[in-house]
C-alpha cells in the first residue's frame, strides 16, 4: 500500500486494510465497499465551477454501526450534512433559474446542473449500493431516499433548464427570421425603385440636364430659395421613400 493513497483516509479509523488498499490516490467514483462486516462510502462534495478534480468525502461504519466521521450538530447524520450541501447549491441553482432571462443565462446554468445531476446519480446509487449490502441499517434507507429526492429535483431542474433554452433559441431564430425577410422585402423594393429610375439616370448621363427649364431667372430674382424649396422638396420625398420601402410586408 501506498503511501499516498494511506493519506485518503483517517489514521484513527480502524479500516480493514482490504478497504484500503481498494482507494488509490484519488478518491475515483462514487461508491459504497464492505469487507469483515465494515462498510465504507466513497462519495463526492458538491461539484463546483473551478474544480476539475472531485473532492472526496469518506464515511464508515463499523461492524457495531458506529459511523464516522461525527456529525458537526447534535442529532444529524454526517451523510445529511453533506445532502445538506447539495441542497444549498441546488437551491442556488433553483433561484439562478427564476433570476435567467437570457440564453447565455440558461446556458451557463445548464453547465452547472449537468455535474451536479450526475453526482447526486452516482452518490443516489452508491447509497443503494449500501443499503442493500447493510438492510440492518435504517438510516441507510432515510439518507438514500433523501437523495432520490433530490436526484429527481435536479434532473427536474435540469429539463425546465433546457426546454427554457431551447424556447430561448427558438425564439432568437423566429427573430433572425422575421429580420431577414423584411430585409428581403426591402431589398425587393429598393430594386424596383432603381429599376423605374434607371433608365432616366442613363439618358441623363447619356444626354446631360443642361435643359432651359424657366427656373433660371427665378433664382436670380428670388436668390437661394427656390434651390432650398427643391432640397427640402427631395429630403420630404426621400423620407416617404424610406417609410415605403421599410414597412412591414403582410403576412402570407
Amino acid at each position: 500500500m501506498s503511501a499516498e493513497s494511506s493519506t485518503l483516509l483517517p489514521a484513527s479509523w480502524e479500516v480493514p486494510s482490504v478497504l484500503r488498499q481498494r482507494l488509490g490516490r484519488h478518491p475515483g467514483k462514487q461508491r459504497a465497499m464492505k469487507a469483515e462486516g465494515h462498510l465504507l462510502l466513497v462519495l463526492h462534495a458538491p461539484p463546483t465551477a473551478d474544480h476539475e478534480l472531485r473532492e472526496g468525502r469518506f464515511f464508515w461504519r463499523n461492524p457495531q454501526g458506529k459511523w464516522a466521521p461525527a456529525a458537526m450538530h447534535h442529532g444529524q447524520h454526517a451523510l445529511d450534512e453533506l445532502l445538506d450541501e447539495y441542497d444549498r447549491v441546488l437551491d442556488e441553482l433553483q433561484e439562478a433559474f427564476q433570476k435567467a432571462e437570457a440564453a447565455r443565462d440558461y446556458f451557463n446554468l445548464f453547465t452547472r446542473l449537468n455535474p451536479l445531476v450526475r453526482s447526486l446519480r452516482h452518490a443516489h446509487e452508491a447509497l443503494q449500493s449500501a443499503r442493500e449490502s447493510t438492510p440492518d441499517d435504517r438510516q441507510l434507507i432515510v439518507l438514500r431516499d433523501r437523495a432520490y429526492a433530490m436526484v429527481r429535483a435536479a434532473e427536474l431542474l435540469q429539463d425546465d433548464t433546457k426546454f427554457a433554452l431551447e424556447f430561448e433559441q427558438a425564439r432568437r431564430e423566429e427573430e433572425q427570421a422575421a429580420s431577414a425577410q423584411r430585409m428581403a422585402v426591402s431589398a425587393h423594393r429598393l430594386n424596383v425603385l432603381v429599376a423605374c429610375f434607371f433608365p432616366v439616370a442613363t439618358l441623363a448621363a447619356i444626354f446631360g440636364m443642361n435643359l432651359r427649364h424657366g427656373l433660371e431667372e427665378v433664382d436670380e430674382t428670388s436668390g437661394p430659395w427656390p434651390l432650398t424649396a427643391i432640397v427640402l422638396g427631395a429630403l420630404a420625398s426621400g423620407f416617404l421613400l424610406s417609410l415605403f420601402i421599410t414597412r412591414k410586408p403582410r403576412r402570407p
